[in-house]
């Protein structure tokens, strides 16, 4: 399946982490993703960088604040968008870019009381949505703009023991029929930046 077409035509894709065995025995594996449409077909892979042994002892030690870049790629593993998060100890900010390396936009989190909060920013670094999950929603994430609801992330849940002692997170990913290309790109790489900053286990 192409990724961007499918991308461009899915209702809603599925980003599934791959569970690695490490985690079993407390360590942070190296995040790896498998994207597929609901029905099941896959179209897709993401993994992060830092293979190395440097990599593996800031994973254990920093968490969600480390910088990691993550690609994506299609089934052929071509590379279809790179994302990078720099070091933060505050404001977590994840840049998207294309496989020509052109900027699509970022994510920058803010501050907010009882919910977890952060910004789309577009390639001029103008918020154009922003997304939150309420308290009393706390695995709902709403992207929404000055028309309203552009799309949603939503973490399903995986079981009691899974969800204790692994990070094989899944996420539901959907969009609103108008949304363009670009923008859905950044709302899967908001899937990714939501399971890394608040559902990592360091997190």
């Amino acid at each position: 399946m192409d990724f961007h077409e499918t991308l461009r035509q899915a209702p809603v894709v599925m980003l599934k982490q791959k569970f690695e065995i490490a985690e079993l025995i407390g360590f942070e594996s190296r995040n790896k993703y498998v994207l597929h449409t609901e029905q099941g077909a896959m179209f897709g892979y993401a993994a992060e960088d830092q293979r190395d042994l440097v990599g593996f002892v800031l994973r254990q030690i920093l968490g969600h604040w480390r910088h990691f870049n993550i690609r994506i790629f299609d089934q052929e593993r071509r590379l279809v968008l790179r994302a990078v998060h720099p070091f933060r100890f505050f404001f977590s900010r994840l840049e998207v870019y294309d496989a020509e390396d052109r900027l699509l936009g970022a994510l920058q989190s803010r501050w907010s009381f009882f919910r977890k909060r952060f910004d789309f920013e577009d390639a001029q670094g103008q918020v154009f949505a922003q997304t939150s999950s309420p308290f009393w929603r706390p695995w709902t994430f709403v992207m929404s703009g000055s028309n309203g609801e552009m799309g949603r992330i939503e973490k399903k849940w995986g079981g009691l023991l899974k969800e204790t002692i692994t990070d094989g997170d899944k996420f539901r990913v959907s969009f609103s029929p108008s949304l363009s290309l670009e923008h859905r790109q950044l709302l899967v790489a908001a899937g990714l930046f939501v399971d890394l900053k608040y559902f990592e286990h360091k997190s």
